[in-house]
C-alpha cells in the first residue's frame, strides 16, 4: 500500500489543548478523533513562548526538535528534566507529567507523537543513512532535512508519508546532504483493547 503524502506547511494550525501554543495535526486515529479520545496522534507544534505542556493522562509522548534553538523541559518544581537542542533526537515521557517548556533562544518547532498507553506503542527513529523500514500496523516517514526517496515518492523538508492501514517494508534513500528523517512505527500493545484499563507508565524502546 502506497503512503499518503502530507505537507505540514499546508495544514491549518490549531491552538494547543491548553491554549498556550499552536499545533498542526498530521494524522490522528480514529480519523476525526478529538484531543480526548484519540488512539494515536502525530503533529507538529510551534512554541513561541515559555509555556506549560498540555496534560494527557494515560498517554505516552515522544517529541523531537525540528527547528530553532530548542527548549528546556522543566518539572513543576523548576528542575530541568531534559534540554532539547539537537534536531531529530527523540525524547519520550508520560503525558500526565507536568512539564513547562522554557525556550533556549527564540521560537522553536517540534515533532510530536502521542499514543494511548493501554492500546498502542510508538517507536520513533532518526535516519541519516540509506536503509529499510520494517513493516508495522501503521507508520510515518518525516523529512527533516535534505531529500528522501521512499515508496516511489521524493520527500522535501516539511513533508511526510503516512501509512494508516499497514506500513509495508520499504527502502529509504537520502537524495541530498545533509539528510535527516524520522521513522515512526505504531504498534498495538499486546492484548490491548481500546477501553483497557490504563496501566503504569511504560516507554517505547529508544532506538
Amino acid at each position: 500500500m502506497s503512503g499518503e503524502r502530507i505537507d505540514w506547511r499546508q495544514l491549518a494550525p490549531q491552538r494547543w489543548k491548553n491554549g498556550a501554543g499552536l499545533t498542526r495535526e498530521l494524522a490522528v486515529e480514529p480519523a476525526g478523533a478529538s484531543m480526548d479520545d484519540f488512539d494515536w496522534r502525530i503533529s507538529v507544534a510551534e512554541v513561541e513562548q515559555d509555556a506549560p505542556f498540555s496534560a494527557f493522562a494515560g498517554v505516552d509522548r515522544c517529541i523531537a526538535l525540528l527547528d530553532g534553538a530548542g527548549m528546556t523541559l522543566r518539572s513543576a518544581d523548576g528542575a530541568a528534566v531534559r534540554r532539547l537542542d539537537r534536531v531529530g533526537e527523540p525524547f519520550r515521557f508520560a503525558g500526565e507529567m507536568p512539564l513547562v517548556a522554557e525556550l533556549v533562544d527564540g521560537p522553536c518547532e517540534d515533532f510530536n507523537v502521542m499514543v494511548r498507553r493501554a492500546a498502542h506503542e510508538a517507536h520513533v527513529t532518526p535516519l541519516r543513512q540509506p536503509g529499510t523500514l520494517e513493516a508495522a500496523p501503521a507508520g510515518m516517514l518525516v523529512c527533516l532535512s535534505g531529500r528522501w526517496k521512499c515508496d516511489g515518492s521524493t520527500l522535501e523538508r516539511g513533508q511526510a508519508l503516512l501509512w494508516r492501514r499497514g506500513m509495508p517494508r520499504v527502502s529509504v534513500q537520502p537524495q541530498a546532504s545533509p539528510a535527516l528523517a524520522l521513522a515512526v512505527h505504531l504498534y498495538r500493545s499486546p492484548g490491548a483493547t481500546r477501553d483497557a484499563a490504563i496501566p503504569g507508565c511504560t516507554r517505547a524502546t529508544n532506538t
